[in-house]
Protein backbone atom coordinates (compact mmCIF):
# COMPACT_ATOMS: atom_id res chain seq x y z
CA UNK A 1 0.00 0.00 0.00
CA UNK A 2 1.31 3.48 -0.90
CA UNK A 3 0.91 6.42 1.41
CA UNK A 4 1.40 9.92 -0.08
CA UNK A 5 2.70 12.89 1.87
CA UNK A 6 2.42 16.40 0.38
CA UNK A 7 4.78 19.13 1.59
CA UNK A 8 4.49 22.93 1.32
CA UNK A 9 7.36 22.97 -1.19
CA UNK A 10 5.07 21.26 -3.71
CA UNK A 11 7.17 18.09 -3.91
CA UNK A 12 5.50 14.79 -3.45
CA UNK A 13 7.25 12.07 -1.45
CA UNK A 14 6.06 8.53 -1.69
CA UNK A 15 6.73 6.10 1.18
CA UNK A 16 6.18 2.45 0.57
CA UNK A 17 4.40 0.58 3.37
CA UNK A 18 4.31 -3.18 2.78
CA UNK A 19 1.19 -5.23 3.48
CA UNK A 20 1.85 -6.92 6.80
CA UNK A 21 0.16 -9.05 9.28
CA UNK A 22 -0.73 -7.76 12.73
CA UNK A 23 2.28 -6.67 14.69
CA UNK A 24 2.01 -9.53 17.16
CA UNK A 25 2.45 -11.97 14.25
CA UNK A 26 5.55 -10.25 12.77
CA UNK A 27 8.84 -11.98 13.17
CA UNK A 28 11.92 -10.17 14.41
CA UNK A 29 13.43 -10.42 10.91
CA UNK A 30 10.43 -8.68 9.32
CA UNK A 31 10.54 -5.88 11.87
CA UNK A 32 14.21 -5.33 11.16
CA UNK A 33 13.57 -5.09 7.39
CA UNK A 34 10.72 -2.64 7.90
CA UNK A 35 12.80 -0.47 10.24
CA UNK A 36 15.72 -0.38 7.77
CA UNK A 37 13.47 0.52 4.84
CA UNK A 38 11.75 3.27 6.78
CA UNK A 39 15.10 4.72 7.91
CA UNK A 40 16.39 4.84 4.34
CA UNK A 41 13.28 6.61 3.10
CA UNK A 42 13.42 9.07 5.99
CA UNK A 43 17.06 9.89 5.19
CA UNK A 44 16.16 10.47 1.55
CA UNK A 45 13.32 12.76 2.59
CA UNK A 46 15.54 14.80 4.90
CA UNK A 47 18.20 15.07 2.19
CA UNK A 48 15.68 16.44 -0.32
CA UNK A 49 14.32 18.92 2.20
CA UNK A 50 17.85 20.02 3.07
CA UNK A 51 18.64 20.65 -0.58
CA UNK A 52 15.46 22.66 -0.97
CA UNK A 53 16.22 24.82 2.06
CA UNK A 54 19.81 25.37 0.90
CA UNK A 55 18.66 26.24 -2.62
CA UNK A 56 16.09 28.71 -1.34
CA UNK A 57 18.68 30.36 0.91
CA UNK A 58 21.20 30.58 -1.95
CA UNK A 59 18.57 31.99 -4.27
CA UNK A 60 17.91 34.76 -1.77
CA UNK A 61 21.59 35.78 -2.01
CA UNK A 62 21.69 35.85 -5.81
CA UNK A 63 21.79 39.34 -7.36
CA UNK A 64 18.83 40.70 -9.28
CA UNK A 65 19.27 42.90 -12.34
CA UNK A 66 16.97 45.79 -13.23
CA UNK A 67 16.84 47.40 -16.68
CA UNK A 68 15.20 50.83 -16.41
CA UNK A 69 14.65 52.95 -19.55
CA UNK A 70 17.72 54.95 -20.57
CA UNK A 71 15.71 58.20 -20.55
CA UNK A 72 14.20 57.58 -17.11
CA UNK A 73 14.89 60.05 -14.27
CA UNK A 74 16.78 57.28 -12.46
CA UNK A 75 19.16 56.77 -15.39
CA UNK A 76 19.57 60.51 -15.94
CA UNK A 77 20.54 61.11 -12.31
CA UNK A 78 23.20 58.40 -12.44
CA UNK A 79 24.55 59.69 -15.77
CA UNK A 80 24.85 63.26 -14.49
CA UNK A 81 26.68 62.00 -11.40
CA UNK A 82 29.13 60.26 -13.74
CA UNK A 83 29.50 63.47 -15.77
CA UNK A 84 30.35 65.50 -12.67
CA UNK A 85 32.91 62.94 -11.58
CA UNK A 86 34.52 62.75 -15.03
CA UNK A 87 35.00 66.51 -15.20
CA UNK A 88 36.38 66.55 -11.66
CA UNK A 89 39.05 63.99 -12.61
CA UNK A 90 39.83 65.63 -15.95
CA UNK A 91 42.54 68.18 -15.09
CA UNK A 92 43.57 69.38 -18.53
CA UNK A 93 41.85 70.08 -21.81
CA UNK A 94 38.14 70.72 -21.97
CA UNK A 95 35.00 69.77 -20.08
CA UNK A 96 32.70 67.03 -21.33
CA UNK A 97 28.91 67.02 -21.38
CA UNK A 98 26.51 64.06 -21.52
CA UNK A 99 25.17 63.31 -24.99
CA UNK A 100 23.46 59.92 -24.71
CA UNK A 101 22.83 57.03 -22.32
CA UNK A 102 23.52 53.85 -24.28
CA UNK A 103 22.75 51.28 -21.60
CA UNK A 104 22.01 50.99 -17.89
CA UNK A 105 21.51 48.06 -15.57
CA UNK A 106 21.05 48.09 -11.82
CA UNK A 107 22.42 45.14 -9.86
CA UNK A 108 20.83 44.59 -6.44
CA UNK A 109 22.28 42.31 -3.77
CA UNK A 110 20.93 41.65 -0.27
CA UNK A 111 22.53 43.80 2.42
CA UNK A 112 24.58 45.74 -0.18
CA UNK A 113 24.22 49.03 -2.02
CA UNK A 114 22.71 48.86 -5.49
CA UNK A 115 25.31 49.02 -8.27
CA UNK A 116 24.65 51.01 -11.44
CA UNK A 117 26.43 49.92 -14.63
CA UNK A 118 26.21 52.53 -17.40
CA UNK A 119 27.50 52.98 -20.93
CA UNK A 120 27.58 56.71 -21.72
CA UNK A 121 28.49 59.01 -24.60
CA UNK A 122 29.99 62.42 -23.86
CA UNK A 123 30.93 65.33 -26.13
CA UNK A 124 33.76 67.80 -25.64
CA UNK A 125 32.74 71.40 -24.96
CA UNK A 126 34.64 74.60 -25.65
CA UNK A 127 35.01 75.31 -21.91
CA UNK A 128 38.46 74.63 -20.47
CA UNK A 129 38.53 72.57 -17.28
CA UNK A 130 39.68 75.69 -15.40
CA UNK A 131 36.70 77.68 -16.68
CA UNK A 132 34.21 78.09 -13.79
CA UNK A 133 31.26 78.12 -16.20
CA UNK A 134 28.85 75.26 -15.34
CA UNK A 135 29.19 72.50 -17.89
CA UNK A 136 25.47 72.69 -18.66
CA UNK A 137 26.09 76.19 -20.09
CA UNK A 138 29.19 75.28 -22.10
CA UNK A 139 28.80 75.15 -25.90
CA UNK A 140 29.45 71.76 -27.50
CA UNK A 141 32.23 71.72 -30.07
CA UNK A 142 30.69 71.14 -33.49
CA UNK A 143 31.74 68.66 -36.15
CA UNK A 144 32.84 71.44 -38.50
CA UNK A 145 35.52 72.26 -35.91
CA UNK A 146 36.34 68.56 -35.32
CA UNK A 147 34.21 67.38 -32.43
CA UNK A 148 35.46 64.93 -29.82
CA UNK A 149 33.32 62.09 -28.48
CA UNK A 150 34.08 60.03 -25.37
CA UNK A 151 32.62 56.54 -24.91
CA UNK A 152 32.72 55.65 -21.22
CA UNK A 153 31.75 52.77 -18.94
CA UNK A 154 30.84 53.74 -15.38
CA UNK A 155 30.07 51.76 -12.24
CA UNK A 156 28.35 53.68 -9.43
CA UNK A 157 27.14 52.68 -5.98
CA UNK A 158 23.85 54.05 -4.67
CA UNK A 159 24.26 54.35 -0.90
CA UNK A 160 22.28 56.25 1.70
CA UNK A 161 24.63 59.19 1.08
CA UNK A 162 23.92 59.32 -2.65
CA UNK A 163 25.55 58.14 -5.85
CA UNK A 164 29.32 57.65 -5.92
CA UNK A 165 31.60 56.39 -8.69
CA UNK A 166 33.33 53.07 -8.06
CA UNK A 167 35.22 52.72 -11.36
CA UNK A 168 35.19 54.08 -14.89
CA UNK A 169 37.08 54.00 -18.17
CA UNK A 170 36.82 55.99 -21.39
CA UNK A 171 38.03 56.07 -24.96
CA UNK A 172 37.87 59.13 -27.21
CA UNK A 173 37.69 59.74 -30.92
CA UNK A 174 37.24 62.73 -33.23
CA UNK A 175 34.29 63.42 -35.49
CA UNK A 176 34.30 65.84 -38.42
CA UNK A 177 32.07 66.77 -41.32
CA UNK A 178 32.39 64.50 -44.33
CA UNK A 179 33.77 66.05 -47.53
CA UNK A 180 34.17 69.50 -46.00
CA UNK A 181 36.50 71.39 -48.32
CA UNK A 182 38.09 74.43 -46.72
CA UNK A 183 37.10 73.44 -43.17
CA UNK A 184 39.70 73.87 -40.39
CA UNK A 185 41.91 70.82 -39.90
CA UNK A 186 43.76 69.90 -36.73
CA UNK A 187 47.56 69.76 -36.85
CA UNK A 188 49.98 68.12 -34.37
CA UNK A 189 50.60 70.13 -31.22
CA UNK A 190 54.28 70.44 -32.11
CA UNK A 191 53.64 72.06 -35.50
CA UNK A 192 56.33 74.73 -36.02
CA UNK A 193 54.04 77.38 -37.53
CA UNK A 194 51.41 76.80 -34.88
CA UNK A 195 53.96 77.14 -32.07
CA UNK A 196 55.22 80.38 -33.56
CA UNK A 197 51.67 81.75 -33.57
CA UNK A 198 51.29 80.86 -29.88
CA UNK A 199 54.60 82.47 -28.95
CA UNK A 200 53.99 85.75 -30.79
CA UNK A 201 50.34 86.05 -29.75
CA UNK A 202 51.13 85.42 -26.07
CA UNK A 203 53.90 88.03 -26.23
CA UNK A 204 51.44 90.48 -27.77
CA UNK A 205 48.87 89.78 -25.04
CA UNK A 206 51.44 90.21 -22.26
CA UNK A 207 52.42 93.63 -23.62
CA UNK A 208 48.86 94.85 -24.08
CA UNK A 209 46.73 93.39 -21.28
CA UNK A 210 45.48 95.66 -18.50
CA UNK A 211 46.00 93.12 -15.71
CA UNK A 212 49.63 94.16 -15.08
CA UNK A 213 50.53 90.47 -15.05
CA UNK A 214 52.83 88.52 -17.29
CA UNK A 215 51.37 85.17 -18.31
CA UNK A 216 53.12 81.93 -19.19
CA UNK A 217 51.91 79.09 -21.37
CA UNK A 218 50.09 76.46 -19.32
CA UNK A 219 49.10 73.97 -22.01
CA UNK A 220 48.13 73.80 -25.66
CA UNK A 221 44.53 72.78 -26.12
CA UNK A 222 44.16 72.84 -29.90
CA UNK A 223 46.11 73.74 -32.98
CA UNK A 224 44.91 73.75 -36.57
CA UNK A 225 45.06 75.34 -39.99
CA UNK A 226 42.69 76.35 -42.74
CA UNK A 227 43.36 76.93 -46.42
CA UNK A 228 42.36 80.47 -47.44
CA UNK A 229 43.08 82.61 -50.48
CA UNK A 230 46.47 83.66 -49.13
CA UNK A 231 47.57 80.15 -48.15
CA UNK A 232 47.45 78.39 -44.78
CA UNK A 233 45.85 80.29 -41.90
CA UNK A 234 46.73 78.90 -38.48
CA UNK A 235 44.76 79.03 -35.27
CA UNK A 236 45.54 77.87 -31.73
CA UNK A 237 43.78 77.50 -28.39
CA UNK A 238 46.00 77.51 -25.34
CA UNK A 239 45.68 77.96 -21.59
CA UNK A 240 47.77 80.53 -19.72
CA UNK A 241 48.73 81.06 -16.09
CA UNK A 242 49.85 84.16 -14.22
CA UNK A 243 53.46 84.47 -13.06
CA UNK A 244 55.27 86.46 -10.40
CA UNK A 245 56.23 89.10 -13.00
CA UNK A 246 54.39 92.21 -14.11
CA UNK A 247 53.66 92.80 -17.77
CA UNK A 248 56.73 95.06 -18.02
CA UNK A 249 59.24 92.62 -16.51
CA UNK A 250 61.59 90.72 -18.78
CA UNK A 251 63.22 88.62 -16.09
CA UNK A 252 62.77 84.87 -15.67
CA UNK A 253 59.20 84.49 -14.48
CA UNK A 254 57.86 81.65 -12.34
CA UNK A 255 54.22 80.54 -12.69
CA UNK A 256 52.18 81.03 -9.54
CA UNK A 257 50.53 78.27 -7.55
CA UNK A 258 47.38 77.02 -9.28
CA UNK A 259 45.19 77.81 -6.28
CA UNK A 260 46.06 81.52 -6.30
CA UNK A 261 47.08 82.15 -9.91
CA UNK A 262 45.02 83.84 -12.59
CA UNK A 263 44.28 81.50 -15.50
CA UNK A 264 42.93 82.08 -18.95
CA UNK A 265 42.15 80.51 -22.30
CA UNK A 266 43.40 82.24 -25.44
CA UNK A 267 42.31 81.87 -29.04
CA UNK A 268 44.81 83.11 -31.61
CA UNK A 269 43.95 83.25 -35.30
CA UNK A 270 46.09 84.28 -38.24
CA UNK A 271 48.51 86.72 -36.64
CA UNK A 272 49.89 87.80 -33.28
CA UNK A 273 47.41 90.64 -32.82
CA UNK A 274 44.50 88.34 -33.59
CA UNK A 275 44.40 86.95 -30.07
CA UNK A 276 41.52 86.98 -27.61
CA UNK A 277 41.98 85.68 -24.05
CA UNK A 278 39.24 84.84 -21.58
CA UNK A 279 40.57 85.31 -18.04
CA UNK A 280 39.36 83.26 -15.08
CA UNK A 281 39.53 84.59 -11.54
CA UNK A 282 41.51 82.50 -9.03
CA UNK A 283 39.30 79.69 -7.82
CA UNK A 284 40.27 76.60 -5.89
CA UNK A 285 39.23 73.50 -7.84
CA UNK A 286 36.41 75.37 -9.54
CA UNK A 287 35.05 72.31 -11.30
CA UNK A 288 36.17 69.57 -8.93
CA UNK A 289 34.27 67.61 -6.32
CA UNK A 290 37.38 65.84 -5.07
CA UNK A 291 41.05 66.67 -4.78
CA UNK A 292 42.97 65.12 -7.65
CA UNK A 293 46.59 65.06 -8.62
CA UNK A 294 47.39 68.17 -10.63
CA UNK A 295 48.67 67.13 -14.04
CA UNK A 296 48.99 70.66 -15.39
CA UNK A 297 52.41 71.99 -16.33
CA UNK A 298 53.60 75.46 -17.16
CA UNK A 299 56.75 76.49 -19.02
CA UNK A 300 57.65 79.74 -20.70
CA UNK A 301 59.22 79.60 -24.12
CA UNK A 302 62.80 78.48 -23.90
CA UNK A 303 64.82 75.33 -23.27
CA UNK A 304 62.30 74.03 -20.76
CA UNK A 305 59.32 74.52 -23.03
CA UNK A 306 57.86 71.28 -24.27
CA UNK A 307 54.58 71.65 -26.17
CA UNK A 308 54.10 67.90 -26.24
CA UNK A 309 53.76 67.45 -22.48
CA UNK A 310 50.35 65.85 -23.00
CA UNK A 311 51.24 64.05 -26.21
CA UNK A 312 50.43 65.14 -29.73
CA UNK A 313 46.77 64.11 -29.64
CA UNK A 314 44.12 66.74 -29.05
CA UNK A 315 41.52 64.59 -27.36
CA UNK A 316 43.15 62.34 -24.78
CA UNK A 317 41.36 62.17 -21.45
CA UNK A 318 43.38 62.31 -18.26
CA UNK A 319 45.27 59.08 -17.56
CA UNK A 320 45.22 58.03 -13.91
CA UNK A 321 45.37 54.49 -12.51
CA UNK A 322 44.54 51.02 -13.80
CA UNK A 323 41.59 49.44 -11.92
CA UNK A 324 41.91 46.01 -13.51
CA UNK A 325 41.77 44.42 -10.07
CA UNK A 326 38.21 45.69 -9.55
CA UNK A 327 36.77 43.30 -12.14
CA UNK A 328 33.72 45.54 -12.57
CA UNK A 329 34.33 46.69 -16.14
CA UNK A 330 34.34 44.83 -19.43
CA UNK A 331 36.96 45.24 -22.14
CA UNK A 332 34.66 47.02 -24.59
CA UNK A 333 36.00 50.52 -24.00
CA UNK A 334 39.68 49.80 -23.52
CA UNK A 335 42.06 52.55 -24.54
CA UNK A 336 45.66 52.52 -23.43
CA UNK A 337 46.30 54.44 -20.19
CA UNK A 338 42.72 55.71 -20.01
CA UNK A 339 41.26 53.16 -17.62
CA UNK A 340 40.84 54.67 -14.18
CA UNK A 341 39.48 53.62 -10.83
CA UNK A 342 37.87 55.87 -8.32
CA UNK A 343 39.92 56.29 -5.14
CA UNK A 344 38.72 54.50 -2.04
CA UNK A 345 37.48 57.81 -0.66
CA UNK A 346 35.55 58.53 -3.84
CA UNK A 347 33.39 61.64 -3.63
CA UNK A 348 29.71 61.23 -3.01
CA UNK A 349 27.79 63.17 -5.61
CA UNK A 350 24.69 64.58 -4.01
CA UNK A 351 22.25 63.46 -6.65
CA UNK A 352 19.15 61.66 -5.46
CA UNK A 353 17.65 59.01 -7.70
CA UNK A 354 14.40 60.45 -8.92
CA UNK A 355 11.24 58.43 -8.74
CA UNK A 356 9.47 57.83 -12.05
CA UNK A 357 6.91 60.53 -12.75
CA UNK A 358 3.34 59.37 -13.35
CA UNK A 359 1.35 62.04 -15.19
CA UNK A 360 -2.11 62.81 -13.87
CA UNK A 361 -4.95 61.72 -16.15
CA UNK A 362 -8.38 63.30 -16.17
CA UNK A 363 -10.97 60.57 -15.77
CA UNK A 364 -13.40 62.24 -18.18
CA UNK A 365 -10.72 62.60 -20.86
CA UNK A 366 -9.56 59.02 -20.43
CA UNK A 367 -13.09 57.79 -20.98
CA UNK A 368 -13.37 59.77 -24.22
CA UNK A 369 -10.00 58.66 -25.57
CA UNK A 370 -10.47 56.06 -28.31
CA UNK A 371 -8.77 52.73 -27.90
CA UNK A 372 -5.95 52.16 -30.39
CA UNK A 373 -6.72 49.75 -33.19
CA UNK A 374 -4.04 47.50 -34.57
CA UNK A 375 -0.69 46.53 -33.06
CA UNK A 376 0.81 48.71 -30.31
CA UNK A 377 4.40 49.75 -31.00
CA UNK A 378 6.58 50.17 -27.92
CA UNK A 379 9.48 52.61 -27.99
CA UNK A 380 12.86 51.01 -27.24
CA UNK A 381 13.99 51.65 -23.68
CA UNK A 382 17.67 51.89 -24.69
CA UNK A 383 19.66 53.63 -26.00
CA UNK A 384 18.30 56.99 -24.90
CA UNK A 385 17.78 60.09 -27.00
CA UNK A 386 20.76 62.10 -28.18
CA UNK A 387 20.99 65.53 -26.61
CA UNK A 388 23.22 67.04 -29.31
CA UNK A 389 24.35 65.01 -32.32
Amino acid sequence: MWSRLKYSVYIYIYIYTPQTKPSHLLSAHSLQEFSLLFSMQLCALLTVLGLLVTGSWAQGLMPTVGLPPCDSPEAEAAALAAQDFLNAQHTHGYKYVLNQIDEIKIVSRPLQADTYHLELDFLETTCHVLDPTPVSLCPVRQKINTAVEADCDFVLANTTQGLSVVAFKCKTETESEDKCLGCPQLVPLNDTDGLQLIETSLDYFNKNNTLNTKFALLEIGRMGSQIVSGGHRYFAEYAIIGTNCTSQDDDICIPQNHNVAIHGLCLAEGSADGVDCKIFAPTQASNATVQVQQLLHAHTFGPQHNPAIHGLKHHKLTALHDPSASGLLSAESNELAEVVAAPKDAPVVKREVAAPEVPAVDATESEKAPLPSGPILFAPICPGKKKHF
